[in-house]
């Protein structure tokens, strides 16, 4: 009994991952299921299911078969997006939505964000570089998401620096190539060791 601590903080450190990944997934799962438990409780409504058993289930049933009828409404949007007559029809609720002042503003910056993730081509987040900062021998891990070059051709990256433990939030930095310097890590180990404050990181950083 003597190193009870040791075990019960064991214990806590190996649950707390299973604990937040059951989160952000049951978190996740309403999310999608809300949007078609609405429609599926007014059918339950209509429907009179007196069934005592039913009852019972009647709230996991909602939610489960709202999930499925959200992902399948999700599937049918993206095959309809996908022809001609369907990116017609977006094309035009969009340039709706950009003639309104502060919702194009919200709208384009969104999109831009999301196209970035999607685009196969993208550079975005496919490497990891070191910097100085916030000064000088501080070095910073930092996110590529983009390359551009001035007016003497001087080239640029455009850094995002995550925040820790939540990479959801940072800063955004231009800085010259030759004052960035490449490292051999993957965006995963990156956002690994951001978010686990540098708790988990390699013993030895390949810095090439």
């Amino acid at each position: 009994m003597k190193n009870y601590k040791k075990y019960i903080f064991t214990g806590i450190m190996s649950l707390i991952p299973m604990m937040i990944t059951f989160w952000i997934i049951q978190y996740l799962f309403i999310i999608f299921s809300v949007p078609g438990k609405v429609i599926v409780s007014k059918i339950f409504d209509i429907a009179f299911f007196n069934n005592e058993l039913f009852l019972k289930l009647r709230y996991t049933l909602e939610y489960v078969l709202g999930f499925v009828l959200t992902i399948l409404f999700l599937y049918f949007v993206g095959i309809i997006i996908s022809n001609v007559l369907g990116k017609r029809l977006y094309k035009f609720f969009e340039k709706i939505l950009q003639r309104i002042p502060l919702v194009s503003k919200i709208y384009t910056t969104v999109k831009n964000v999301t196209e970035t993730f999607t685009k196969q081509d993208s550079k975005a987040f496919e490497k990891v570089v070191l910097i100085q900062y916030p000064r000088e021998d501080l070095w910073t891990l930092a996110m590529v998401t983009g390359e551009s070059k001035d007016l003497r051709s001087i080239e640029y990256y455009n850094l995002f620096v995550p925040t820790t433990p939540n990479p959801t939030s940072g800063y955004l930095i231009m800085i010259k190539k030759s004052d960035a310097i490449e490292t051999d890590l993957s965006v995963d180990d990156g956002l690994s060791i951001i978010i686990s404050g540098g708790m988990v990181s390699p013993k030895i950083l390949n810095i090439k």
